[in-house]
């Protein structure tokens, strides 16, 4: 079971098949995949990050929620919780390894620390015991700054797949 969880503004769901075309539409925006992956995403690599997502709430309880307009339904991203097991340095396996993507329709307003706070609350209180973990891109000042809003703070600079990435902890 997925949760639900509400803000003011914002409706955070469990992904279903109906939502691939508008996870494809984000992923296919430069100012999305510039700093993450540096490529579109195609409709299979779309599909399998849509499954993938699902599979954590079925594996480990958490996962990653899409992200809605409360007042019209509208798709405004994908944030939450994953465990990718990621080759990189240091290791981050066994967090709860926040991430946050919006449509850039929707950068700008607020959104993405209004549902990155939610999702923090939901994961500190099922997994009061687990570390939160965050990674972004140097680059990244959209994404860092929402995550100093969110409580992490800086704990290094770590390489994953050959690039700098800032490794960030909550500290709530």
């Amino acid at each position: 079971m997925i949760p639900v969880l509400e803000t003011d503004r914002l409706r955070m769901r469990a992904h279903t098949e109906e939502d691939l075309d508008a996870s494809m539409v984000m992923w296919g925006d430069p100012k999305v995949y510039r700093y993450i992956s540096g490529k579109a995403g195609t409709r299979e690599e779309c599909w399998s990050r849509l499954t993938r997502f699902i599979g954590h709430w079925a594996l480990k309880g958490f996962g990653y929620w899409l992200v809605e307009e409360r007042a019209t339904g509208g798709f405004v991203g994908e944030v939450g919780f994953s465990d990718f097991l990621r080759e990189m340095e240091p290791r981050i396996d066994g967090t709860l390894e926040a991430g946050w993507v919006l449509s850039p329709a929707h950068h700008g307003k607020g959104y993405a620390t209004e549902a990155v706070t939610a999702a923090l609350r939901w994961g500190r209180r099922h997994f009061p015991d687990m570390p939160i973990t965050c990674l972004i891109a140097p680059e990244n000042a959209a994404s860092i700054k929402v995550a100093r809003k969110g409580g992490f703070v800086d704990r290094c600079v770590g390489t994953y797949k050959d690039e700098p990435s800032i490794v960030m902890d909550w500290k709530g």
